[in-house]
């Protein structure tokens, strides 16, 4: 979680092979890709696309207890890697939603490889949770000692990158000119930081916190403080084409996971109890990582703050306007 692949997979990122199957719910007459109901809701079988780590949570709380069947909903979820890799599945209809980074949904929409619509906030940068790693005994120990570095990031077009060009650019560091990019897959960066492969490596929890305690390791910046403080992560979307056809199938999506995004915003126990049934996340870590938060809202101006970060540091080629991309939950 690209950032969030754009990054945000990376971001805890141990994919489970597993489907889980929520809450059932018998329909009255098949059409395809659904069923109908006596609630009247356009399809009652959802499959929905999640990374499995934190952002994801309040969806498996939805589906644990019950908000999903209350709508008249029967979901099943399938962990992917990124949206662009199940891009061909949004677009025929086999997928109905999935959470992506707003970077990646962004960078699709620029694209024009698919048409989205957000239509529920996820998950939101916290302090601690993200940031650039160096080594016990580095001599890096300010910003501008990594001039002339290696950092090690899940993508070079993701959240690491995005979220440390500002940190770089403010205490004298040219992100293009002064430092190395090298993209590291997630389950390496421990080791390559340990093996000085690299000078430092952006990390996200629980990486962060495996770092301090086994290594020894410290942040040298908090890539959610300052510029980049409370940055959005990741939301949920669903193609322009979907919505128009599931009006009714959207709403109750989204008041099933308002429900499920309440209590992960205010009850971390819900949130670090769910954590260990759809990751490889030990309960223990669950229990003292550093989460981000989780917005109750969906709110485009927030969100914009994405998108014009990816303008200014060229992650996309012009500004966007992301109001016409948010589908706000209709009572």
């Amino acid at each position: 979680m690209q950032l969030r692949a754009l990054g945000r997979i990376a971001l805890i990122g141990l994919a489970t092979t597993l489907v889980i199957t929520g809450c059932s719910n018998a329909g009255s007459s098949q059409k395809p890709g659904g069923s109908t109901n006596a609630s009247g809701l356009e399809k009652t079988s959802l499959l929905i696309g999640q990374y499995p780590g934190a952002d994801s949570a309040p969806l498996f709380i939805a589906m644990e207890r019950g908000f999903f069947k209350e709508e008249g909903l029967d979901v099943k979820q399938e962990p992917i890697q990124a949206p662009q890799m199940v891009l061909p599945k949004l677009s025929n209809g086999q997928m109905d939603v999935v959470l992506g980074s707003y970077a990646t949904i962004l960078t699709i929409q620029e694209g024009g490889q698919e048409k989205f619509k957000y239509i529920a906030d996820s998950y939101q940068g916290a302090t601690g949770a993200f940031g650039v790693m160096v080594a016990k005994n580095s001599p890096v120990k300010k910003i501008i000692d990594l001039k002339g570095k290696k950092i090690g990031v899940n993508s070079l077009k993701g959240l690491g990158v995005l979220t440390m060009n500002p940190h770089l650019k403010i205490n004298g560091v040219d992100p293009a000119k002064d430092v190395t990019y090298v993209e590291i897959p997630t389950t390496n960066w421990l080791s390559s930081l340990d093996k000085g492969d690299v000078d430092a490596v952006w990390m996200t929890d629980p990486y962060v916190s495996q770092a301090e305690s086994e290594l020894g390791a410290t942040m040298l910046i908090d890539t959610m403080s300052g510029p980049t403080e409370s940055l959005p992560i990741t939301g949920w979307a669903a193609t322009e084409k979907w919505i128009a056809a599931n009006p009714k199938t959207l709403a109750a999506f989204q008041r099933a996971m308002a429900k499920a995004q309440n209590i992960a915003a205010t009850d971390r126990d819900a949130v670090t109890k769910i954590l260990p049934t759809f990751t490889k996340i030990p309960a223990e870590t669950a229990a003292t990582i550093n989460l981000g938060n989780y917005p109750t809202t969906l709110n485009a101006q927030r969100i914009q703050r994405v998108a014009d970060l990816m303008a200014e540091y060229g992650f996309l080629k012009a500004k966007m306007d992301v109001s016409s991309m948010i589908v706000n939950p209709q009572g």
